[in-house]
Order: C-alpha cells, then structure tokens, then sequence
C-alpha cells in the first residue's frame, strides 16, 4: 500500500480476528496438513503479522514461514484493486521475471500448473510463451497461486518452483491458509487507511483554507472562464471570506470595479455552499431597459402588457433552490429596487400583472461597480435596500492591487487561449512580464485577458514581447516597469509571514507553496535573520 498506517501495531480486536481467520483456516485444511505443521504455521504467521499494517514490511518472514510446510523457490504477491490496477507488490526473490502470468490464473480461486512449458504449449499465446521461456531460463518448472479478496483488494500469492510437479491439488488448502493470513493484514490496512480518511474528512471540513483549495482546484479543471485563480494575500483573503460566508445562507454584497472577477466569486460561494446543486442564474441589472428588467426577474401573466400572449416566469423562480447573481444592482430603478426589498425580506413577489403571491427559495448574491454609499446619499438607491443586501459584503481588489497574482493569470490564460481558441504562443519574454506587472491595468482582469489574447494572436505560436501587448497608460505615460519580478514577490511574502506571525507553516499555505520552497525563497532574499528574530520574539 502507498499509505503508511496511522498505528504502528493491530489492535487487541484486530489481532482476535487475525487469530479467528487463520484458525478457521487451519480448520479448512482438516487432513490435507500435518497437524503439528498446521499448529506451528498458525503460530508463526500469528507472531508475524501481530504488529504491522504493512504486509511488505514482513514478507521475507512470511516467506520463510510458508517455506517450512510448502516449498518454493520464490514466492511472489500481488495485491490489485477489483479494476485490475496493482496498489502493492512483494517477493521473495528477485530472479523472477514480470508479473505472474495471468492467463493461467484468471479469475479462478486457485491454479496448479506442474509443467509451465507444457501448459505454455497447450494453452498459452504468444506473450505467455515469451513469459515461459523467461521463466525457463531462471530455471523455473512449476507453479501454484491462490486467490484471495477483502472489501475492496484482490490478492494473488504465486509459488514458484524449479522442480516439475511440485505442487499438487493437496498443496491448495495450505496455501490457502497463508493467503488468508496475508487477506488479514490487508484488510486491517485499508480499514486505517479509511480511518485517515474519515479524519482528514473532518479537518478538511473544519478548515475554510482546505474548502477554498478544494474548490479552486476543481474550477481549474474547467473549461470557462470562472476559474479561481491568485495566490497574493489579497485575492486567499477574499477567497477565505468568500468560504466562511457560502455555508450561511445570507445574503451576499460584492463591491469591486469592472473586471475584478466579481462573478467568479459569486460562482465559487455557490459552489462551496449547500445549494451548490441548485441552478446558479446571473443576471445583469445594467444590460437591460428598467421595462425589461422588472419582466426579466419577477416573470409576467398572460396579457400583462402588449405581446404577453403567454406567462413567464421571471428568474428568482428558474433560480429556485439555487443562487440568483444580480450584477450592477445599482442600475435597477426604484420601482424594481422595492419589489426587490419585498423578496429579500418576505421571500416572495407577484409577477408583473398578476395578484398571486409567488414565494421563492433562493439566495440572492449582489454586485456593484459604484459605491452604494454615494448612491444613496444622492437619492439613487434605496437606503434599506442597502443595508439588507450589505449582510455580508465583500471588497473584490482591484488587478492593481493584487500584482503577484499577474504571472498566474497570464498562464492560466495563455493555457486556455492554447485549448480552446487555437490562440498558441510559447510564453511571455521577461520584459513582456515586467510589463504586464506593471501596467495600472484599468479593466483589471478581463483587460488583462483581452491584451493576451491579442497578444497570442500577433506572436504566431511565438513568445510573446512587450511589443505585442500594445499597453497604452491613460495618462500618457508609458506603463511603469519594476525593478524585476524578485521585488514583487519578496514584498508578497514579507506581508504574508507578518500576516502570519511568522509561521512559516502557515505563510507556505497561504503562498501555495512547500516549506522547502518558502525556506529557499527566505534564503534568497535575506529573510532568515527577520524570522528568526521573529519568531524569538513570539516565543518570549
């Protein structure tokens, strides 16, 4: 198995059912096994397998033990799970070519061939002729294998002997009886690993850090463009709020300018809360006439107005169960703006010339490029609409703000440019970097992907230089270049060991990155003598 056990040694349990098993094997084998043989086996495989998890820890013993009753040049195990995919392997000796040959196994409990070359000719392909004659050359003449299966793990244990015939149909019940003997410490083996299992569950439950890394990983493997992607102590802040709030059931104000990705955090809070299996339904607000939008969320009866020939519903009901995104909530008109306080407090409305009460079940996530403050202040916004979407609000930072995170999104981008839209370049040259992490960048993100793009398409399957991003400053300065890349992540991962208090444990989650990594980077930038005195710090 690849995983080491939780414990080091079986439970008192545990060795009770090992001790049960092998018993009843011993029983099973009646007259066919000497009875002083079957005792002295039971014992030793007993004492054998009594203290590990991990049956290759104790092969060569079990070798030596299964050798005294049944005799055998090599013994060879193979432990699969049920699709055929091998998880542990051991042997006895090392002259013994490739895997057993599966054609005279199969799926049948056990097999006695006391010829291989003569089975070979009979029955074998070409494969397990070539895999005969390998054998042949090592010497080997016959072969017994037993099969044995857990919950979830198929074993194969193989005999192996350089004499012809030396196994019989009497030789199978002792074989079986190790077999069923190794099937236990398999077995006590999967049941710790599924023990972790339950374990890492709960604290992967308990950590918003493990919620947020689960999902960002998921949305890496699709194919649009809501993937959560950013390292900086910015952007895993905003995703840490992001996964304490998605649990609730409240509702959720995003605040950030154009581009800054604020969809992208709506869909991760409806992907990481229960509703995650409900329909999420964006709207947005600004997009459409204030005639249209009213339609558009509450839905309308027959001959509401001109050309209703038929009802509607509107989309807080195809959102039911799930998350209804309305974008530039600040563009709604007063009139939407009440129907929507009604929802949010009343979890109903009517549809447009109706008089029916509709009521909803779902939960309503809000975002604004403007300051709802100022809104309100200058008679635009309703005031208690307000404060009853700004239950929870988050601040999306602006791409600027957040400069770290430009060398992740550029990959990111440049990779789906190269699947998806045939857009195939070979990276980006270091002034074309430098460029990019420090433009002001006013689109923010969906700027920068739109500049790349561009880019991906003017270097022809090339890199991609300072010269194809075609960056032009508001203000007519040309976009400001760093010193190099190393400033900006020596800043990012100062802030995030002081954000941390200097545990570099922590700090290493945070970047998305190993402590080795984090110990070089302090080397390289001559952070060691900080933390270290940090770190005496906290201590005293």
């Amino acid at each position: 198995m690849n995983l080491r056990p939780a414990s080091d040694h079986i439970s008192e349990g545990q060795s009770s059912t090992a001790i049960a098993i092998i018993r009843s094997a011993v029983e099973s084998a009646g007259d066919r096994v000497p009875t002083t043989g079957a005792v002295e086996l039971s014992n030793e495989l007993l004492r054998t397998i009594s203290d590990v998890l991990d049956v290759r820890d104790v092969f060569p013993q079990i070798a030596q033990t299964a050798g005294r009753l049944l005799q055998h040049d090599c013994l060879d195990l193979v432990v699969h799970d049920p699709f055929g995919t091998v998880v542990s392997r051991a042997r006895s000796g090392h002259e013994l070519p490739g895997d057993q040959p599966a054609p005279f196994v199969g799926r049948a409990e056990f097999c006695v061939v006391q010829d291989l070359r003569e089975a070979a000719s009979r029955e074998g392909g070409s494969e397990q002729r070539a895999f005969v004659e390998r054998l042949a050359a090592a010497a080997y003449r016959s072969f017994l294998c037993v099969r044995a299966k857990t919950e979830r793990r198929i074993i194969r244990l193989g005999f192996f002997s350089k004499r012809r015939a030396a196994y019989t149909l009497d030789d199978v019940p002792v074989a079986r009886l190790i077999v069923d003997s190794i099937a236990v410490v398999v077995a006590h083996e999967q049941l710790a690993e599924a023990q972790r299992g339950r374990v890492d569950a709960r604290v992967h439950a308990d950590r918003p850090d493990s919620r947020i890394r689960t999902v960002t990983e998921t949305s890496e493997q699709q194919a649009d463009a809501f993937r959560v992607v950013g390292q900086s102590p910015e952007w895993r802040q905003v995703l840490r709020d992001a996964a304490r709030v998605a649990v609730t059931d409240a509702t959720v104000f995003l605040q950030g300018e154009s581009g800054t990705g604020k969809e992208v955090v709506a869909r991760l809070i409806h992907r990481s809360s229960p509703r995650k299996s409900g329909p999420f339904v964006a709207i947005n607000c600004a997009a459409l006439p204030e005639q249209l939008l009213e339609s558009e969320l509450f839905g309308y009866e027959r001959g509401a107005f001109t050309g209703a020939h038929q009802a509607k519903a509107g989309q807080f009901e195809l959102a039911s169960t799930g998350v209804l995104f309305l974008d530039e909530v600040s563009e709604m008109s007063r009139t939407a703006q009440a129907k929507l306080l009604r929802v949010l407090q009343e979890r109903e409305f009517q549809r447009l010339g109706g008089t029916r009460l509709v009521k909803v079940n779902v939960r309503v996530i809000a975002a604004s490029n403007r300051d709802l403050h100022q809104a309100v202040s200058d008679g635009s916004f309703r005031e208690d609409l307000f404060y009853r979407l700004q239950v929870f609000d988050l601040r999306i930072p602006p791409l600027r703000e957040r400069r770290a995170d430009i060398p992740l999104l550029t990959d990111a981008f440049l990779q789906e440019f190269n699947r998806f839209t045939g857009c195939a370049s070979a990276g980006v040259t270091r002034d074309a970097l430098e460029m990019l992490a420090g433009y002001e960048w006013p689109g923010n993100v969906r700027e920068l992907r739109n500049a790349l793009e561009r880019a991906a398409i003017l270097c022809q399957g090339g890199l991609i230089t300072a010269d194809h991003l075609s960056l032009r400053s508001t203000s007519g300065v040309p976009p400001r270049r760093p010193l190099n890349l190393s400033d900006v992540e020596r800043r990012t991962i100062e802030q995030v060991l002081h954000e941390s208090s200097w545990n570099k444990s922590k700090a290493a989650r945070r970047l998305g990155i190993t402590r080795t990594q984090l110990y070089c980077r302090l080397r390289k930038y001559g952070l060691e003598a900080r933390s270290l005195s940090a770190n005496t710090q906290r201590r005293n």
